[in-house]
């Protein structure tokens, strides 16, 4: 496959260091546009995931929601999509189409499609595994389209966790899977799980009413995804350790886990699917400042993309780390890190005032919601904002926190407001320039033969001991 243009990568960080400081934390952020050029879109395929278990049918709502939510994503697929959709109980089923494997979407196969699900009836309990896996057989003769699949549930998966852990090991980066609960009565950890190994969006559905627009907006944004399982690298030099690599938006999802070392030291790991879109990843490293000198820059990393194991040209750029002897260089704080460390405290004070909602200790609610209700306002995140409103009332200026807690709160609504805890909101700045940014490639630091110092690749001599470095293009 021909390695895409259209991708950016730019790098948010203070470099400046003190002597004996270790942690180097960057913010990078991956863009991109025009990937999919007009009327040529990347061949997919999709699998819709329903949970069919006997609690679909209380109240009935759910199961007719999920049945007019699967009817009408079934009536967005593209022509020439392949598509089938799986009945979720204590077994897997392909209600569509008949021979269990995937149909190609055109006029009679989307009828005979919605027909199937229209017929399903709720009964039996619910093994995720077994859904998963079907889904990851039916995608297995087809590796290099965009592969997506839709997960509903409502209810807590019935088997032991580490059969579920089992197939999401046997399922990563086999295909992208959005992750829905309905009702009040799923595990918000196992849908996460499902969806973090998965690369998918992760929601809560507050009414079932609501599901049939999801389930549109979801199957539309993967058809118009381009670029299957893009790859974050990130190499440290010599002198610097990888301690984590967690992707900080549309949400927070720690891929240190996930990551896989090439024999160059190089640390690489999936993102999924792409369209023409922007994310951002968190990387800390551990850097030993004693091989720095002072007033040097040095590259501590260098973070590159690739798909199918081809780097994506332009789509590198450097993490870099300068020892410094000014204190106040070293302490300032970059305002695009700034806001992505404000939003993991946004979802803690979301999450702990939900918990505190569910042990009956409404003052503790209020005041971590209150806390969440300012933090949102100063950050600009206008989907937690928004749902931290459906369950307080704001005293005042919102960026006060001063809140009470609305009387009758449903548990649906808890778990709506719960599932923002993890989705971040883009910096100012970057939100205003980022699909027009041109990533300048960073290329490898120079290391002297002389004294095995690294500096940075458009040095001309060494920073330590002034050798010329040849090649160098610097002044």
């Amino acid at each position: 496959m021909d390695t895409p243009a259209g991708f950016g990568v730019v790098v948010n960080q203070n470099e400046y260091m003190s002597r004996g400081d270790t942690d180097m934390h960057a913010i990078v952020t991956v863009t991109a546009s025009g990937l999919r050029p007009a009327g040529l879109p990347r061949p997919a395929a999709e699998v819709i995931m329903i949970d069919c278990s006997g609690s679909m049918d209380a109240p009935p709502t759910k199961i007719a929601a999920a049945r007019q939510a699967t009817c009408a994503a079934l009536g967005v697929l593209r022509d020439g999509t392949l598509f089938a959709v799986v009945k979720g109980t204590h077994r897997a089923e392909v209600v569509y189409p008949a021979d269990g494997r995937l149909a190609v979407a055109d006029e009679r196969t989307r009828s005979e499609a919605v027909a199937a699900v229209n017929r399903l009836i709720s009964d039996g309990g619910t093994a995720m595994s077994t859904w998963l896996a079907l889904a990851a057989r039916l995608f297995a003769p087809h590796p290099d389209l965009i592969r997506h699949a839709i997960l509903l549930t409502d209810g807590y998966n019935g088997e032991p966790r580490q059969v579920l852990d089992a197939a999401l090991r046997h399922c990563a980066d086999a295909f992208v899977c959005d992750v829905r609960g309905i009702g009040a009565d799923w595990s918000p950890q196992e849908v996460r799980r499902i969806g973090e190994v998965l690369h998918g969006d992760v929601d809560a559905v507050r009414r079932p009413a609501d599901l049939p627009a999801d389930f549109t907006g979801l199957v539309e944004s993967a058809m118009g995804k381009a670029v299957a399982d893009l790859q974050l690298r990130v190499k440290p030099m010599p002198f610097a350790r990888l301690r984590q690599v967690k992707q900080v938006l549309p949400a927070e999802v720690d891929l240190t886990d996930r990551g896989t070392r090439l024999d160059d030291g190089t640390v690489r790991f999936p993102t999924g699917n792409w369209g023409d879109e922007a994310r951002a990843f968190g990387v800390w490293l551990e850097v030993d400042t004693d091989a720095l000198s002072v007033g040097e820059p040095a590259q501590a990393a260098r973070v590159s993309l690739a798909v199918d194991d081809a780097e994506v040209p332009a789509g590198s750029a450097a993490i870099r780390a300068t020892l410094t002897e000014d204190f106040r260089l070293s302490i300032r704080l970059d305002p695009v890190v700034r806001h992505y460390d404000g939003e993991t405290e946004l979802g803690e004070h979301i999450e702990a005032g939900c918990g505190a909602y569910d042990a009956d200790d409404l003052p503790r609610a209020a005041e971590r919601w209150g806390r969440a209700v300012a933090l949102a306002t100063r950050l600009g995140n206008e989907d937690s904002l928004r749902r931290l409103l459906r369950l307080v009332e704001v005293v005042g200026d919102p960026a006060d926190g001063r809140v009470v807690v609305r009387p009758g709160l449903t548990a649906e609504d808890i778990r709506w407001a719960g599932m923002s805890s993890t989705r971040s909101s883009i910096a100012p700045g970057v939100a205003d320039g980022v699909r027009r940014v041109e990533a300048e490639a960073a290329g490898p630091d120079r290391q002297c033969p002389r004294c095995s110092y690294v500096s940075p690749p458009t040095a001309r001599f060494c920073g330590r001991c002034r050798h010329e470095l040849a090649g160098g293009a610097g002044p």
